[in-house]
């Protein structure tokens, strides 16, 4: 631990760690994400070095497709770039964030998950927006608290980069991206020393260049379509791991420890809730209580949600439970279940020892 203690909020957790790791940020203000960028802003205009020795680039545009457009751009000229959005806002980035994973570019998109505007207009803080992006390909990581925004958004970039994923980093829009914590500052040398360089300079290498010139973005026949799509296969099996190593490095640097998901309770828990954001901070405390009393019961708290990696989920999981709760915080009109809830139901399909969910 460095012991280095400051107090604030989840949007300047974030803002700190992603300008460590960004060459280029292209924003574009919306509720609850603001903070965010304009942190990256002012520190630009101050002259604050990143982890490569220069000021963040900062483009404002003209909307958050233009932000997610540019975000495109600069990440094929090999820049390591950053943004920040949430709600309808994370809407308009759709089209470029499945270009960014296809092309396995490392860019990552932080959001202060809100909700969307359907009856009427709401500012605060759900799961609606990130869960209308988990299929366009996006590794998606998500923190509960404003310390956990500090540890784990260091690993959405190191795991970008190395990877070859793109990274949605959320947290809850003003229940974290607003509360105040006095929380462990995670200092830029530390960060340092985590950062694949050679997977970096490969980056750098594969970056448009007059110099070396190729072509891309070409339209392709089902034949070959179908076979590229497949081919990124590998780097989706290869994530949860590598996500997972890199939780080792931050907990061995902190002493918090983390995992793609995260138990805490009886380990010979019968009942279970399953959740991800702020509400998990809530629920470990009602654990602790009625552990404390003699119940059997337990959280699981999910950390990495796309990938969905079973091996990591029934790894934490006690084999005990008879009943699982799932909290959702979207609606998803006419489906089954909501998403988690299905991710769930999804993994013990066919498995005798499945729980009441």
């Amino acid at each position: 631990m460095s012991g280095n203690m400051k107090t604030m909020d989840g949007n300047t957790a974030a803002a700190w760690i992603s300008y460590a790791f960004t060459d280029v940020a292209a924003i574009y203000p919306i509720t609850p994400s603001t903070p965010m960028a304009e942190n990256v802003d002012e520190w630009a205009a101050k002259g604050k070095k990143n982890l490569f020795g220069q000021p963040v680039r900062l483009m404002e545009m003209q909307s958050e497709a233009g932000a997610a457009g540019a975000v495109h751009g600069a990440l094929q000229a090999g820049a390591l770039t950053t943004t920040y959005t949430a709600s309808q806002g994370l809407l308009l980035m759709i089209p470029n964030l499945y270009k960014i994973a296809g092309e396995l570019l490392p860019g990552v998109f932080h959001v202060s998950a809100r909700a969307l505007a359907t009856n009427s207009l709401n500012i605060f803080g759900d799961h609606q927006d990130v869960m209308a992006v988990r299929q366009t390909g996006c590794a998606m990581l998500v923190e509960n608290n404003v310390q956990q925004v500090m540890d784990l958004s260091a690993v959405a970039h190191l795991a970008a980069i190395a990877g070859r994923i793109p990274f949605i980093n959320f947290f809850d829009g003003f229940r974290t991206s607003h509360e105040i914590q006095k929380i462990e500052v995670l200092a830029y040398e530390q960060l340092a020393t985590l950062l694949d360089r050679p997977a970096l300079e490969r980056f750098r290498r594969q970056a448009l260049h007059p110099d070396h010139p190729v072509i891309r973005g070409t339209a392709q026949n089902p034949d070959i379509y179908f076979q590229e799509r497949e081919a990124g296969n590998r780097f989706y099996l290869a994530l949860p791991d590598l996500v997972e190593s890199y939780m080792a490095k931050i907990t061995a640097l902190t002493g918090r420890e983390y995992h793609l998901f995260n138990y805490h309770g009886a380990p010979d828990a019968e009942r279970v809730i399953i959740a991800m954001g702020s509400v998990c901070d809530t629920v470990q405390e009602v654990v602790e209580t009625l552990n404390a009393a003699g119940e059997k019961v337990g959280l699981l708290s999910v950390h990495l949600y796309r990938p969905f990696s079973l091996a990591h989920f029934f790894a934490q999981l006690p084999a005990s439970v008879q009943r699982i709760a799932v909290l959702d915080r979207t609606k998803e009109p006419g489906a089954q279940a909501e998403p988690l809830c299905l991710d769930v139901k999804n993994a013990f399909y066919q498995r005798d020892d499945a729980p009441l969910i």
